[in-house]
This record gives C-alpha cells, sequence and structure tokens, in this order.
C-alpha cells in the first residue's frame, strides 16, 4: 500500500511538472487599461510604461520609434520608461514576453488631466445645457475619455474595473464629464494639442474615500471591519424588503422592469386593495423598501371646483427619482426620463377638467439608489391658474410593479476605499494636471472646517504618488445652492467653501469660483460651459504660464476707518466691477459678533463696507451662505470674487 502511494504521488508530480512548462515558457503579458486602444500618453514628459508577465520574464516594450528590454520582479511586474516625447499620433505600443504579445493601437500624446470628484464632475454632457447642440458639434476626436467605474476596494489594487477610452463624436459625447468636456475642449483649442480625460470620480463622494490609509488617519483593518459590518447591515435590511415585498405582492421581486405596462396602474376605477400608504415626499427605501429599484407606483385623489378646472392647474410633483409617467384621469399628462434631481411641473389646460374628484396616478422607474418622489415639500401642490397653490390632501398608496433587490452601496463614504481601487491603479502615470469637484458631501457642521486641512492633505498626497512634486491642481468651488443647512449662525457651504480657498496656499493651484452660475433649487446645475471655461483659464495661467485673467478679486486685508471697514482685495490686471447696479452680499459686525446688512462701495482697488446699525465695526463677511444670490463683486472680466470673512470666529 505504501509503494502504491509514493509511485501515484510521483505520477502526480511529474504530471504537474509537465503540464506548468508550457505555461512557463509562453508567460503571460498584461498591460493596465490605462494604455489601451486610443489611450492618450503625456507630452514632454518621461513615459512611463508599466505592466505584468511572468516572474523575471524577459519584456520587450515598443512605443512609436524606442525600446526597451526590461525583466520582470518576482511578482512579475515590469516598468519600462521611455523619453519624454512631443505632441503628435497616432502611435502604437507593443509590449512582448516569449510568444506572448499586446500591442495597443492609435495613441496619441498631449495633455492628459485627471478629473475627480463627485456627482458634479461625474455629471454627463447629454444633461448639460444645450446639450443636443454641444453633442453634435462634439467631432474632435483628438479629445478622449476614459471612465473610470464606481468601484473599491479595502487594499491598494494595481488593476483598474473595466474601462476603455474614447474619442469625442456625436455619438460618443453624451457620457462625457461636461465639465472635463469644456475645459478640454477649450484646453484643446489654446494648446492645439490632443487631451486625455480621465474621468474617475463617483457620485456623493466625500473627500476621505479619495485618500490613502496614512493620510486619512486609518488602519486597513479597521476598514476592512466596517466594510464587513455595513455588509451584514446591508444583508438584514434586504432580507426584510424581501420578506415585506413577497407577503403583500408575491411575484414583482425579479420581473423585468423593461416588460412592465407602461399604464397597468393608471386607470381612475382601478381596484387599490393591496396598496400601501406612503409619505411624499421621501424615498421608499427609507419607507420599508430598502434596496428596491425598478417600477412602483403612486396614486392620489383631490378635488377641483368648477372655477378650478375652467382656469386651468398646474401640479407640482416634487423632484421623482428617476423617471417617470404621470396620468390624471386616464389622461397622460407629462413624462420626464431620468430626472432624479428635476422638479416635475405638469401643466393641464383650462377646460380639460370638470369639477369634482380626480385620480393622480404616477409611475416611477428608478434606475438605481434612492427611488420614489421625494425633495421639498413645497414642490408638490396642486395650482389652479386662477388661485394660490395648495398641497395635495392625500393620502398617497404605493404599489411595486417590477422590482429587484440592490444592496446600497455606501463605500464612497468609506476612507481610503475609492482611492484604493480607482486611483492607485494609475500610478506612477504622467499626467498634466488635476480638475476636482468634490465638496457637497462635506459640507456639514461637523466637516467643513476640517475640509481645510483633509484637502491639503490630499493635494500633497497625490503629488507624491504621481511622482510630480508640481502637479498643478485646479478645483471648483462649491456653487450657490439652497442645502437647507444654514442657521443663524453658521454656513457649513460657506465654511467649505473658504476650506478650499485655504488651499490655494499651496503652489500650483488655482480654483474656479461658482457662486454665480449655480442652481439654488438644484445641486446639480446644468451651466457646466461656465465651470469648464473658468477651469480652463486656470489652467491657462498655472498650467501653461499664460498672462490673463484667471481669477476673480481675491481679499487680501482689512482697515477699520471709524464707523467703516476698508477691503483691500488684489485683482491684478483688473479693477473692481459689480454685476448689476448696486454692490451687495456685505454683512458687518462689531466685537459681539452678530452680523447685519451692510452698504459697500468700491473705492479703487478696495471696498468700504459700513452700516447703520454698527457704529464700531470689527468684521466683514461677503457672500457667507450657501446661497449667495445678493453677492456681485467681479472683475473687469466678470469672473466673481470668492466669498470670504475677515474674522476667524
Amino acid at each position: 500500500m505504501s509503494r502504491t502511494r509514493t509511485t501515484s504521488f510521483a505520477v502526480r508530480f511529474l504530471i504537474a511538472l509537465l503540464l506548468a512548462a508550457p505555461l512557463a515558457a509562453q508567460a503571460h503579458v498584461e498591460l493596465p487599461l490605462i494604455f489601451g486602444n486610443g489611450a492618450v500618453l503625456q507630452r514632454d514628459k518621461p513615459i512611463r510604461v508599466w505592466g505584468w508577465s511572468g516572474p523575471h520574464a524577459r519584456v520587450q516594450v515598443q512605443f512609436d520609434h524606442s525600446k526597451a528590454d526590461v525583466t520582470a520582479d518576482a511578482k512579475g511586474r515590469w516598468h519600462a520608461v521611455f523619453p519624454a516625447h512631443a505632441a503628435g499620433g497616432p502611435f502604437q505600443l507593443s509590449v512582448r514576453s516569449g510568444k506572448d504579445e499586446i500591442v495597443s493601437h492609435d495613441l496619441l500624446v498631449g495633455d492628459v488631466y485627471l478629473a475627480s470628484g463627485q456627482s458634479n464632475m461625474e455629471f454627463e454632457l447629454y444633461k448639460a445645457r444645450n446639450a443636443a447642440a454641444e453633442i453634435a458639434h462634439a467631432t474632435d476626436g483628438a479629445i478622449r475619455q476614459i471612465k473610470i467605474p464606481d468601484s473599491w476596494s479595502i487594499q491598494p489594487s494595481d488593476h483598474l474595473s473595466a474601462s476603455h477610452w474614447v474619442a469625442a463624436s456625436p455619438d460618443t459625447a453624451a457620457q462625457f464629464s461636461a465639465v472635463a468636456y469644456f475645459f478640454a475642449r477649450e484646453i484643446r483649442a489654446d494648446q492645439h494639442v490632443p487631451i486625455g480625460i480621465i474621468n474617475d470620480n463617483w457620485g456623493g463622494s466625500r473627500i476621505e474615500p479619495w485618500m490613502d490609509a496614512q493620510t486619512a488617519g486609518v488602519k486597513p483593518d479597521a476598514i476592512k471591519a466596517r466594510v464587513e459590518r455595513d455588509d451584514a447591515a446591508e444583508a438584514k435590511a434586504i432580507a426584510a424588503t424581501r420578506q415585506h415585498l413577497v407577503q403583500r405582492w408575491p411575484g414583482v421581486i425579479g420581473a423585468n422592469p423593461a416588460d412592465a405596462e407602461q399604464a397597468r396602474y393608471a386607470a381612475t376605477n382601478l381596484d387599490q386593495r393591496g396598496w400601501q400608504p406612503i409619505n411624499v415626499p421621501g424615498y421608499w427605501e427609507s419607507q420599508g423598501y430598502y434596496g428596491m429599484d425598478g417600477v412602483a407606483w403612486y396614486r392620489t385623489t383631490f378635488e377641483l371646483n368648477a372655477a378650478d378646472a375652467a382656469a386651468g392647474v398646474t401640479l407640482g410633483l416634487g423632484m421623482i427619482d428617476d423617471s417617470d409617467h404621470a396620468w390624471l384621469d386616464d389622461r397622460l399628462i407629462g413624462t420626464t426620463d431620468n430626472g432624479w434631481d428635476k422638479p416635475r411641473l405638469y401643466r393641464v389646460a383650462p377646460g380639460a377638467l370638470k369639477a369634482g374628484r380626480h385620480t393622480l396616478a404616477i409611475r416611477v422607474d428608478d434606475l438605481g439608489a434612492g427611488g420614489g418622489i421625494h425633495g421639498d415639500a413645497a414642490l408638490l401642490y396642486i395650482q389652479p391658474d386662477h388661485a394660490a397653490r395648495r398641497a395635495f390632501p392625500g393620502p398617497w398608496r404605493f404599489r411595486p410593479e417590477a422590482v429587484t433587490l440592490v444592496p446600497a452601496n455606501n463605500n464612497n463614504q468609506i476612507a481610503t476605499l475609492l482611492y484604493n481601487q480607482m486611483i492607485h491603479p494609475l500610478l506612477p502615470l504622467a499626467i498634466r494636471g488635476v480638475i476636482w469637484y468634490q465638496g457637497e458631501a462635506n459640507a456639514t457642521e461637523q466637516d467643513a472646517f476640517k475640509y481645510r486641512d483633509q484637502f491639503a492633505a490630499l493635494i500633497r498626497q497625490w503629488r507624491r504618488d504621481f511622482r510630480q512634486p508640481a502637479l498643478p491642481f485646479l478645483w471648483v468651488q462649491l456653487a450657490n445652492f439652497k442645502s437647507g443647512v444654514d442657521t443663524t449662525t453658521s454656513s457649513p457651504w460657506a465654511m467649505l467653501r473658504e476650506s478650499q480657498s485655504t488651499a490655494l496656499a499651496l503652489p500650483h493651484t488655482a480654483q474656479a469660483v461658482t457662486i454665480d452660475v449655480g442652481n439654488p433649487d438644484n445641486i446639480h446645475p446644468t451651466d457646466k460651459q461656465t465651470v469648464g471655461h473658468r477651469l480652463a483659464l486656470a489652467a491657462r495661467h498655472v498650467v501653461y504660464g499664460e498672462s490673463l485673467l484667471y481669477s476673480g478679486p481675491v481679499y487680501r486685508a482689512m482697515t477699520i476707518e471709524g464707523h467703516a471697514i476698508r477691503l483691500h482685495f488684489a485683482s491684478p490686471g483688473s479693477a473692481l466691477k459689480t454685476r448689476g447696479d448696486v454692490l451687495a452680499g456685505f454683512t458687518i459686525a462689531t466685537s459681539d459678533r452678530h452680523f447685519h446688512a451692510a452698504t459697500a462701495r468700491i473705492d479703487g482697488d478696495d471696498v468700504v463696507v459700513r452700516s447703520a446699525d454698527v457704529s464700531r465695526p470689527v468684521a466683514v463677511r461677503y457672500g457667507w451662505s450657501e446661497n449667495p444670490a445678493a453677492a456681485n463683486l467681479v472683475n473687469a472680466a466678470g469672473l466673481p470674487a470668492s466669498p470670504f470673512r475677515t474674522d476667524h470666529w
């Protein structure tokens, strides 16, 4: 028995060696996705190319007419460096190891920008102002984007999730980051070189997930434990939703939303037995339907008198995540596709309705994350043309039709997870600069002030990671928006803007101030052209050394002059001006720290601020609110001054 076992083991060992031999002789070779077909590589800097093969394998790499012979390390990673290359293309990149070869075609050399942050950077071109015309004119194939999918990892990863380069065209540009595209278009026109955009963002993300563990001040083991706890809680919540749905509506889970009948539950005389009450507005996830995506219905009724019906009405249906079809008395009155953050306003013409009770039915198609009728309750109303608006009387009833259960992914809130999977695999790619649009998720009472240290730390860390100590870093300061978190004594959004401005103390930085182009009622304003333009102005100065007006007036110092305070500004090459007739947006305070509305006037390069209510002023604030609509100090180019405060209270 012992001999038989020994012989059997020897045979198996020999077979294993024979099977392994061809694999060793034909070592696999791999390139990161960032070097795939259509890639844009950074001009005028050494081109670093890396990848993987068999351990200690010889690898031949060729780019254009340059060649490099390198040897992989014990883990199979290899790294080649080519001399700096002028802009141009198309070129070919080939990598060979043994009989295995990879070839990437149609590579360009130009300027590469990493565009990162949260949803306002992710915001696609098809949602932007004048989207149809912008997309139709997106015919420059030398502007290219690679979109990094939302992805995360507990440990730093070397591999990106599936992604590829795409050249701008009317068929592809709709999915480009709008801010990045408008930025790239202007830089392309100014520099006349190909522009590559690494579209690397995740909507709703905080800043901490974009840092490495050391910078974020966390331990990987602690992050792993948190993820495991969150996963367990997710599984429990999903199970509760499943039980809730199966008990009331067997068959809705797993039904294909694409097969749902468009008007199945729209009829006025519908039998509503089994429908459940639901609070409106409010995401359905918070009302017993956690993790549910797909198609669901809302219904309610309301009364109109004869005068209301004859005059015609507008129905405000709040904001609906994501798409909707609305019926009134069996008639379709409005639809909106993929507009989770757009208030719904559907008008019914005079004479189309009669006095009496009316039935409203709304089909909601939720594509992911939050679902249902949400937003400010003031956006839900009945507005007769001749009378004051009034709220829907309710109650609202609810029924799913075809849904799936998907755990909510909150990993964009957890430190290091996005950096590990969405930034680390890019290293040590040579890039021209970073454009950043993030901060809304950190604009809270607890977080807005400490953001200044976090933001500066992130900039320093990324510069180390990309091996570029002077890597230009440009960002968008938060736009004006009614977040609802301002109080009489604090404004987290204003504080976060100040934290962003603090990072200007670092060299090779600039910010685009956007307090004049936001939408007070929508955290995702559609004017991304102005945002991209202001970032491009900043890049032309910081990155390319052009002398031009790239920034609005910047507060420098103050002097108390009796009952007034004189503010000193730096606005090189441009006089101070106002957007409108009267300079506004200033408040002034005494040592009691109570701010009063103030009048202000321009005096050369200064602004003089005073108030009849303040006889001994000690501090001024400008644009210090989440939605500083009145703030209108600009320079000759119309670039707005950044909000600021002279106090440190």
